[in-house]
């Protein structure tokens, strides 16, 4: 196991090539093409287990690829391939919505990530919506959440967002500093993120986030306090933070490949998290409230993330689009990876799934146990009831140790992280991976 998959870091621990943060279990490299009857039987499945269902729809356009960006998506696509995708993930939600799995629920959360959903025009977004909402209505939803590059958004576009019924507009400002926007390779630019900012709060979201990442290329110590100071004049309803991590796909690692470097031009672990503890404290101390190891949040009774506490606990997640990721029944699959690939499968009738893999009962245990890690509280009586699995004894020597390196506390009722731990939640998880799960390929 490579070193990002350590609990405890060297005294200094540079940021190297790979992924460090868990988002599922098992590991997507345990996902295979052999599985793809899997996702057939599952959608065959009667609906009987009370699960929530979601839906997430992938917007793989961009205006430009960030350099530190590992997700699939396109910058050379023009308004009429643009249609024909948005076209052929429509008759991707008729054929599932019809299986007895889907057919007659409607969604507790709907989510628009990419890519730049905000990339979109307003007219596309309505007739997408529309014709969505059409096939399995969400009139019923909590929470319908939209990803925002402010450099796309204006007044206009905006109120078109909140029309189509979004609640939670999260805005990807990631730094209020120009010239590191652009060295990062970041399509907007600083005053387009006080000009998107207001235009979402005049039109009155239930919840503006806003997304910042601690420890872009050329970040500095007055840079980060510039950031903390900014956010805290917006006073959004929640920031998100995370800590820069180099996959292999990005910009940034094939450079670091043709120089021969194993080591990221950006900070360190250490320097990383103090930067989000400074953040999460400097947000605390003006009356936030830190909901997970990235999150904090204004009004903790009003300012809810439906979407990741259902996936955490076991909801039902429809994917739409190219690469999008998906869990049905217990099954997790993911759609194929290129969008030349997703639109001959539509055509042909055929399920665009590139891998997926079967849980049992114990995986999805672990799974569930695993994400919830990361908003530093677990019941272990949830656990009790729903899995008959007690994880004070299951991992009761794990926890032993987090709990003597002054990481976590825990009872015979609960799991609590220390600050220390939940800023580095993501490598104390793999000490409760299955022995076979063991890996330093996440993707």
């Amino acid at each position: 196991m490579s070193s990002i998959a350590k609990a405890v870091e060297p005294k200094k621990a540079p940021t190297e090539a790979g992924n460090y943060f868990i988002s599922n279990y098992p590991p997507f490299s345990f996902w295979s093409p052999d599985n793809l009857k899997e996702v057939e039987a599952a959608f065959e499945q009667p609906f009987d287990d009370g699960a929530s269902l979601g839906i997430y729809h992938h917007i793989p356009f961009c205006r430009k690829r960030c350099h530190f960006c590992y997700f699939r998506v396109y910058t050379d696509k023009n308004a009429s391939e643009i249609k024909d995708y948005l076209d052929k993930t429509i008759t991707e939600l008729e054929y599932f919505a019809k299986k007895p799995r889907i057919a007659g629920r409607k969604p507790r959360f709907v989510y628009f990530g990419g890519g730049t959903p905000s990339y979109l025009s307003g007219p596309q977004l309505t007739e997408l919506t529309d014709r969505m909402k059409a096939i399995l209505p969400w009139d019923e939803a909590e929470e319908v959440a939209f990803e925002g590059e402010p450099g796309t958004l204006n007044p206009r576009k905006v109120k078109a967002i909140k029309d189509i019924g979004v609640t939670r507009l999260s805005l990807g400002i990631e730094n209020f500093d120009g010239r590191i926007l652009e060295i990062n390779g970041r399509a907007h630019k600083a005053p387009e993120v006080y000009k998107a900012y207001e235009a979402a709060k005049s039109e009155g979201f239930d919840q503006i986030n806003i997304d910042l990442i601690a420890g872009m290329l050329e970040e500095t110590e007055a840079n980060w306090q510039r950031n903390i100071e900014e956010t805290l004049k917006l006073r959004p309803d929640s920031v998100t933070i995370y800590q820069m991590e180099i996959p292999y796909n990005t910009t940034i690692y094939k450079e670091m490949k043709e120089s021969g470097s194993l080591t990221a031009p950006v900070a360190d672990w250490q320097v990383k998290r103090r930067w989000v503890k400074e953040a999460f404290e400097a947000l605390e101390s003006a009356g936030y409230s830190i909901s997970s190891g990235y999150t904090a949040v204004l009004n903790p009774d009003k300012t809810k993330f439906i979407y990741r506490d259902e996936l955490w606990t076991g909801a039902d997640l429809l994917g739409l689009g190219v690469a999008s990721i998906s869990h049905i029944a217990g099954v997790h699959y993911q759609n194929v990876n290129e969008i030349t690939q997703y639109a001959e499968a539509i055509e042909k009738g055929e399920l665009p799934v590139h891998r997926a893999l079967k849980t049992n009962v114990e995986e999805r245990m672990i799974r569930e146990f695993l994400l919830q890690m990361k908003l530093g509280h677990v019941s272990i009586d949830y656990f009790r009831t729903k899995f008959e699995v007690d994880l004070s004894e299951r991992y009761n020597n794990e926890l032993k140790e987090l709990a003597e390196e002054g990481l976590l506390e825990y009872d015979s009722e609960n799991i609590r992280l220390h600050r220390r731990g939940l800023l580095c939640v993501d490598n104390l998880l793999f000490k409760f991976f299955l022995p076979k799960h063991v890996t330093s390929r996440l993707v």
